[in-house]
């Protein structure tokens, strides 16, 4: 569960190159939208499941801090930030879940986690530190926005689970379709659509609604259901190992001593925060059975209320 849940902060971690590359320069809002909407829509005919009662009002929520307002702020850092700097400045966002998950789930704060979190943001840190750099302080506000959205929508996709009877798929496609809308009036406001669009252009965009959304998405949210919130949050510092690797793959680049100390760094904390997952299950029942049916109960176990007499 927790490889399948990393795969999607992996396809994530490509959205910079994808974004330098092959998608329409200085269009976030485009680019949040055409992620998104084209994916909604096709696993709503899919699938043929509307939300019910709550659900509608909570579909939209979620849509927004999932995919909507977290997409278009990931677009608006990529676009004025280093990608890297731009990682860097959103892996606050497990200490986010920290605090939230505490307050709003009852997940007791664990040294280990705190823990978790320092060295997490340190490898982080280390792995995207290339000298000094004049940061464009919209670029660092939409990096630190779009942090808070995915913590958020994290914590709240954690509370409100998914509805009874209503798969996996369905569900994906409620907030991809929900996101996609809440950033198309903007976009046809703010932007307007391109004159043209290049092969390079539809080769991005494709990519970003099959493996960017569909894909990644179903990935995702199917992990939030199984594991804990933090690990969950975690998992996502996987992107700017991605992009690094892409970076050395792509652009001949190449790593520093700090920042292979920051890869491991990275990789430990995502370890530390999921100390429970590798934990082995019991074998035995611990609420102990009566004896006369011969099965013994643990020595340091109290006897029931009522045993004994």
């Amino acid at each position: 569960m927790v490889g399948l849940t990393a795969l999607a902060p992996a396809i994530w971690g490509t959205t910079y190159l994808v974004t330098t590359e092959w998608l329409p320069p200085d269009r976030p809002l485009l680019a949040t939208t055409v992620r998104a909407l084209p994916a909604g829509l096709a696993l709503l005919l899919f699938s043929r499941v509307l939300p019910q009662g709550v659900w509608w009002w909570r579909a939209f929520v979620l849509g927004t801090l999932n995919i909507g307002a977290f997409n278009l702020l990931l677009f608006v850092a990529a676009y004025r930030l280093p990608g890297g700097v731009a990682a860097m400045v959103m892996a606050v966002q497990p200490v986010v879940v920290l605090i939230l998950a505490a307050v709003l789930l009852g997940d007791r704060i664990r040294a280990v986690h705190a823990v978790a979190c320092v060295v997490g943001a340190a490898g982080v840190v280390l792995l995207v530190a290339r000298g000094a750099v004049a940061l464009d302080p919209v670029g660092v506000a939409a990096a630190l926005g779009g942090a808070v959205c995915m913590a958020t929508g994290i914590t709240f996709t954690k509370r409100w689970g998914r509805p009874e009877g209503v798969g996996l798929l369905s569900f994906t496609g409620w907030q991809l379709a929900a996101g996609g809308l809440v950033s198309l009036p903007f976009t046809l406001l703010g932007e307007g659509l391109p004159p043209s669009l290049s092969g390079s252009h539809v080769l991005g965009f494709g990519y970003l609604i099959v493996f960017g959304a569909v894909i990644s998405y179903a990935l995702w949210f199917r992990g939030i259901e199984r594991l804990p919130a933090l690990a969950v949050s975690f998992l996502a510092l996987g992107s700017p190992l991605v992009a690094t690797v892409l970076g050395l793959v792509f652009a001949a680049e190449s790593l520093s001593v700090a920042q292979t100390a920051g890869v491991v760094l990275i990789l430990g904390a995502v370890v530390l925060a999921q100390p429970r997952l590798n934990s082995p299950k019991p074998s035995f029942s611990l609420s102990p059975a009566p004896r006369k049916q011969g099965i013994p109960r643990m020595e340091n176990s109290p006897p029931p209320h009522g045993w004994g007499k």
